[in-house]
């Protein structure tokens, strides 16, 4: 179980070719994102984790209740959550990676006891975001040290996970709260892999189905011809159809939220992964080039928080570290799927966009930021909410990006 469930980290190439075939996104200035970092990439890679060790050494340190969960830091200000919160789950698996990256037992004990303290969360009815919270924190750690007692965990969660999911509509239910009938908000992607996981501990297809269902069906409804997506379908009950589509956390319902866009590359393409269906794979690849031509895309490949946001001159300062992180991660393992062609491309805007983000512009100093790794992170821009912030599902991609890029 362990050597399929390792399959999430790569053997991409042995080496990152030095050019890549014409794109029609700039790579331009790519030096004045490589201070004091190795020109080789994997060396950057393992330096960049070497530095992400001490800051969260000092976050651990800081933060020693693992019910109280730091979720977000702006405005000299750390706001938290408890087991129950949708990103409960990131700074364990957080610990994860750093202790996959040194092999420290000190960060293995750190890793299970915010881990354990997630147990509960399994039966966990009111969130969708089950996935999120338990594959990020036991799903890891069964990666990792392949611990027996994490894998009824990680099915007990599927359960609680597939009591959303409406056989009808073919998808899983997102919010509990609000008055739509049946909203799914393409963040939801992201929990499919509980699922997959499940199907392999188990046995059970019936995860697997309703995984492929729900990814299906999304990829019908969520998307434009050009690819962009919308944050939220609702759907009705009776007829199984939507009946209103949005966004919630974008500049407008018609516009392009550059972390929704980042859910769907990423999501799709592990759908791949178990599958290896085409249509899932082409799907992540149509995403992701939509976003990595995007006319609003930044020279660093840090995007806006809407890639509609440049044309709203009050707002084009607010950039999303987080979605940044995302996508390089899911660029990382897309490139294992593709052509040498487009292999090389997707590593070299995945390393540029790391590179960008481990630059002083977007990583805060030892001791800063409330010892989270990333800044300039968009959580919320409609409600007002951490803007310019850290955010711990951020680092947390952030750090599983470098991991990835290690196999290079």
């Amino acid at each position: 179980m362990s050597t399929r469930l390792n399959k999430v980290f790569l053997s991409i190439s042995a080496s990152l070719a030095l050019t890549v075939s014409a794109t029609s996104y700039s790579l331009a200035n790519t030096n004045a994102t490589n201070v004091a970092w190795p020109q080789n990439n994997v060396a950057f890679c393992n330096a960049a984790l070497d530095k992400a060790e001490e800051q969260l050494d000092d976050f651990r340190k800081a933060y020693t209740d693992p019910t109280k969960i730091p979720t977000s830091f702006s405005e000299d200000e750390v706001k938290y959550t408890n087991p129950m919160g949708w990103t409960s789950g990131f700074v364990a698996g957080s610990f994860w990676y750093i202790y996959e990256h040194t092999e420290d037992a000190s960060w293995l004990k750190t890793a299970k006891t915010w881990t354990n303290a997630l147990e509960k969360m399994q039966f966990n009815r009111k969130t969708h975001d089950i996935g999120f919270i338990m594959n990020n924190s036991f799903g890891n750690g069964l990666r990792l040290v392949g611990d027996k007692a994490y894998e009824p965990v990680l099915v007990s969660s599927a359960k609680t996970l597939m009591e959303r999911f409406n056989p009808n509509i073919g998808v899983t239910y997102s919010w509990s709260w609000g008055t739509w009938e049946f909203p799914v908000i393409i963040d939801n992607m992201m929990n499919l892999e509980l699922l997959f996981n499940a199907s392999l501990l188990s046995g059970d297809k019936s995860f697997y189905n309703a995984a492929v269902s729900h990814a299906t069906v999304t990829m019908e409804h969520h998307f434009r011809p050009d690819y962009s997506s919308y944050h939220l379908v609702n759907y009705s009950r009776d007829t199984g159809l939507p009946i209103g589509k949005q966004t919630f956390q974008g500049i407008a319902d018609d516009s392009s939220w550059s972390r929704g866009q980042a859910w769907g590359a990423y999501g799709y393409t592990t759908v791949y992964r178990y599958t290896k269906d085409e249509k899932f794979l082409k799907h992540a690849k149509n995403i992701v080039n939509y976003v990595l031509t995007h006319k609003n895309m930044p020279d660093d490949l840090v995007p806006y928080f809407d890639y509609d946001a440049p044309d709203e001159p009050s707002i084009t300062n607010y950039r999303d570290s987080s979605a940044a992180s995302l996508l390089a991660s899911a660029l990382l393992e897309l490139s294992d799927y593709v052509d040498k062609d487009e292999a090389q491309r997707y590593q070299k805007a995945a390393i540029k966009m790391l590179r960008s983000l481990a630059s002083p512009d977007y990583l805060a100093g030892k001791g800063e930021n409330g010892h989270f790794l990333l800044k300039q992170a968009t959580g919320n821009y409609p409600k007002d909410l951490d803007l310019n912030a850290s955010l711990n599902y951020g680092d947390y991609y952030y750090l599983e990006a470098l991991t990835r890029c290690k196999t290079l």
